[in-house]
């Protein structure tokens, strides 16, 4: 028996156990297999290949839900999985608005990009990750590179309910990085770079190597600047770091909960008026391609903020019902966890700036954020972070910056953009896809 009629068999074994409980479930039912390698000192320091199954029940009887999960397909365990679900959901609150109610889905992605036969040896592999560490090493003042690596992983995952609904999906994905630990005159500095794609041929290791070396030579003799308020750009990583420690204001769920500072905000002003914002369900390249969403219903593009009013929030089944709004097929769901809501690609739309228009006049360029998720409350929006990058003027770096603290309030920062460029880029998730965008003024805390 192959591992996918394996999981189909579980499957449909657990949804016959809850229906003959008069309950109704979802389950997700996942199978992945991962190989990672890391090189030390000329040599593989990991080789490792790992694999894994497991199997996730959500159960709902008498209004109240609750979830249960196995690592092992044998009946037994399915059965105890089942039994503690629905002895759980006893003591559940009850909830009129969470409901099984994706109805005879039969979804399946089928987007070519998304899982393709890999040609590449172990050996190729085995080469590309002793490169990485090799290509670093051999750089002047390169001392080492702490962390490197390759990794692949390959999922598939179905989705089934007792409403008929039965999808399917399969990926694949691959990525190598490198940092640089680069030291002189007793001074150190590191940074790294990170590739990724669906198949081995699309990783650049070269730019992994170059890209971390050179910032890091470059941030080497980087001090703090005066404090005060200056403009800003974030590079693409950076922003998208950001940008997701505030993810809970466009959160559905968070809204339910009465912890959205954006709960009443609807159709009012967010944002700047450069600023739009989309949820997108495909992006050529894009790594969260999925036909469907953790409850079975076909992923749509959602405009959350549009010329900075907020148009919508992420919203599953169970928020959507308690608000007695459009579900916009967001739900978002582990086999081990509960029903949340999740975007899939962040796409905010390009602008009219040029570069050179971006770029005019002073601002700091930020490369690194240390601490964000800590240092950010995503209620009131204050944050207070390290940083590092480069003091800017009409697009020439005149120094590099470290030992600063940036500090503000997201929710004030992305009402005073001063300009938003014309051309997109994604970042290493290929998840997050943004344009440059020059913030009016960011506290800066250096000397």
């Amino acid at each position: 028996m192959t591992d996918q009629n394996a999981l189909q068999q579980a499957i449909d074994y657990v949804l016959d156990r809850v229906k003959a409980q008069d309950a109704a479930a979802d389950v997700i039912a996942n199978r992945s297999n991962n190989f990672s390698l890391k090189a030390n000192q000329g040599e593989l320091d990991e080789y490792k290949v790992t694999s894994g199954q497991v199997i996730g029940v959500r159960v709902i009887k008498d209004q109240r839900t609750a979830t249960s999960y196995s690592e092992s397909l044998d009946l037994a365990s399915l059965d105890l999985m089942v039994n503690n679900a629905l002895i759980n959901a006893q003591y559940s609150q009850q909830d009129q608005h969470q409901k099984i109610s994706c109805l005879d889905s039969r979804l399946a992605t089928i987007e070519p990009e998304v899982y393709q036969i890999e040609t590449a040896t172990v050996d190729d592999k085995i080469a590309l990750a002793l490169s990485l560490e090799q290509g670093v090493v051999t750089k002047p003042h390169a001392k080492s590179a702490p962390y490197n690596g390759f990794a692949e992983s390959d999922n598939h995952v179905i989705l089934a309910n007792t409403e008929g609904t039965l999808c399917s999906h399969n990926e694949r994905s691959t990525y190598c990085y490198a940092y640089t630990l680069y030291e002189k005159d007793g001074k150190q500095a590191m940074h790294g770079g990170m590739s990724s794609g669906r198949l081995f041929h699309q990783l650049d290791p070269f730019y992994c190597i170059n890209h971390g070396y050179d910032m890091a030579q470059a941030l080497l003799d980087g001090a703090p600047i005066a404090s005060k308020h200056y403009s800003v750009i974030f590079t693409l990583s950076a922003l998208s770091n950001l940008f997701s420690a505030y993810g809970m204001c466009l959160s559905g769920q968070a809204a339910m909960k009465g912890i959205n500072p954006w709960r009443d905000a609807l159709h009012s002003q967010v944002a700047s008026p450069l600023l739009t914002i989309t949820d997108t369900a495909y992006v050529n390249g894009g790594f969260a391609i999925k036909a469907f969403d953790s409850e079975g219903f076909a992923t749509r593009d959602t405009r959350l903020i549009g010329d900075g009013k907020l148009q919508s929030l992420l919203h599953n089944s169970h928020t959507a019902s308690y608000f007695g709004i459009e579900n916009t097929a967001n739900g978002s769901r582990s086999a081990k966890g509960g029903l949340g809501v999740g975007g899939s690609h962040t796409v905010i739309s390009a602008g009219s700036s040029s570069d050179a228009e971006i770029a005019a006049g002073e601002y700091l360029e930020l490369v690194e954020l240390q601490g964000v998720h800590s240092g950010a409350d995503a209620v009131s929006g204050d944050f207070s972070f390290g940083a590092s990058g480069f003091l800017c003027r009409d697009g020439q770096r005149l120094q590099a910056v470290r030992g600063i603290t940036v500090a503000g309030n997201f929710y004030q920062m992305i009402k005073e953009i001063d300009a938003v460029g014309n051309q997109l880029d994604n970042d290493y998730s290929r998840s997050f896809y943004a344009p440059k965008i020059r913030f009016s003024r960011l506290n800066i805390a250096g000397k």
